[in-house]
C-alpha cells in the first residue's frame, strides 16, 4: 500500500498544473478516492486538496523567486483571477506574490513521502469478523460533518426518536450488539475538510423486513468487518480509536476498505469517563500488490 501511496505523491508531483481527478486517485492506490483521501488526511494531518494546495503555492513561491509574471503563475495553478491567487498565496505564505518577487522571500512545503514508522508500546485490540447480509432499521437525516466532540445534531436526532419508534426498532433488532448502533453513509465531497454533511442513521440490526412507516430500513451486503473495541473517555476515546486505524492499522494490514457504511456502538453506563464502544470497518483482503 505504502508503494502506491508513493506513486500517487510522484503522480500529483507531474501534474500539480492539472486537475487531479478521483478516477487517477483510485486507479493508483487501488481503492476509491473516498476512502484514500480519508485515510490520507488521519496519516498526514491534513486533507490531499490541502496537500495539493500547498505543494502548488510552493511550487509557485519558487517561480516567483525566478521571475515568472504573478498573473502568469496565477492560471498556471488553476486560479480563475489574480485576487484569488494572491490571497490564497498569501494565507499560506504570509506575503502577497508582489513581495515574494521582489524580496526573494522563500517558503517551501516539502513533498510528502510515506514510509512505515514503527514506534511501538501501543497496541490494537481488533478481530476479523464475515457478517451475512443484514439490514438497520431506524431514523435518520443529514448531519454537519464533525471530527471531534460530540455532534449536537446526532444528539438532537437521537433524541427526536419517540418512544414508540423505539419500542419498534428493539421488536425487530434480532442481531448483535441488540442495541443502538450509529451508522454513517453518503458523506459529502468536503468531508475530508470537515465540510458538509453525511446522512447518520440511528438504529438496531435485523434480519427481519421493516412494517413500520415511520422507521426506515437500509441494507448492508454480506462482507468481512474488522471489528475495533476501546474502552475510555467518551467520545475522545472513540474519535482517537477511529484516527489509528485509519493512520496506523489499514496502512500495515492485509486490508482495505470495502465501499459499505461505517458504524459503531457505544455502551452507556450513566458516566463518559470510562465507556465502551465498539467500531465496525467493513474491510476486505487487498489484491497483490502492483508491480512497476
Amino acid at each position: 500500500m505504502l508503494q502506491e501511496f508513493n506513486q500517487l505523491m510522484d503522480y500529483i508531483e507531474s501534474h500539480l498544473t492539472e486537475e487531479i481527478s478521483g478516477r487517477d486517485i483510485s486507479k493508483i492506490v487501488g481503492m476509491s478516492d473516498y476512502h484514500f483521501k480519508r485515510m490520507f488526511s488521519y496519516m498526514a494531518g491534513m486533507s490531499l486538496n490541502e496537500y495539493i494546495k500547498n505543494r502548488r503555492l510552493s511550487v509557485a513561491n519558487v517561480e516567483l523567486i525566478n521571475g515568472e509574471k504573478v498573473t502568469d503563475i496565477a492560471y498556471k495553478y488553476g486560479y480563475q483571477s489574480l485576487e484569488g491567487f494572491s490571497r490564497a498565496f498569501r494565507e499560506w505564505s504570509g506575503f502577497l506574490p508582489s513581495e515574494v518577487s521582489k524580496n526573494k522571500i522563500q517558503k517551501s512545503f516539502p513533498k510528502f513521502t510515506f514510509f512505515i514508522d514503527i514506534k511501538g508500546g501501543i497496541s490494537m485490540e481488533f478481530k476479523i469478523e464475515k457478517k451475512e447480509k443484514f439490514s438497520i432499521v431506524g431514523v435518520s437525516k443529514r448531519v454537519p460533518i464533525q471530527f471531534e466532540g460530540e455532534n449536537r445534531a446526532i444528539i438532537e436526532l437521537a433524541q427526536s426518536i419517540t418512544e414508540q419508534q423505539r419500542k419498534e426498532m428493539h421488536q425487530l433488532a434480532d442481531l448483535y450488539p441488540h442495541q443502538v448502533l450509529n451508522v454513517s453513509y453518503d458523506f459529502d465531497d468536503g468531508y475530508l475538510e470537515e465540510k458538509g454533511s453525511l446522512t447518520h442513521m440511528i438504529g438496531l440490526a435485523t434480519t427481519k423486513e421493516n412494517p413500520f412507516d415511520d422507521l426506515e430500513q437500509i441494507s448492508i451486503e454480506e462482507s468481512l468487518w474488522a471489528i475495533f473495541p476501546n474502552q475510555g473517555p467518551f467520545p475522545a476515546t472513540l474519535q482517537d480509536t477511529t484516527a489509528k486505524i485509519y493512520s496506523e492499522w489499514l496502512p500495515s494490514s492485509e486490508y482495505e476498505v470495502a465501499d459499505l457504511p461505517g458504524i459503531s456502538f457505544t455502551k452507556y453506563n450513566g458516566t463518559s469517563e470510562n465507556v465502551y464502544s465498539e467500531i465496525w470497518l467493513p474491510v476486505k483482503k487487498k489484491v497483490s500488490d502492483k508491480r512497476g
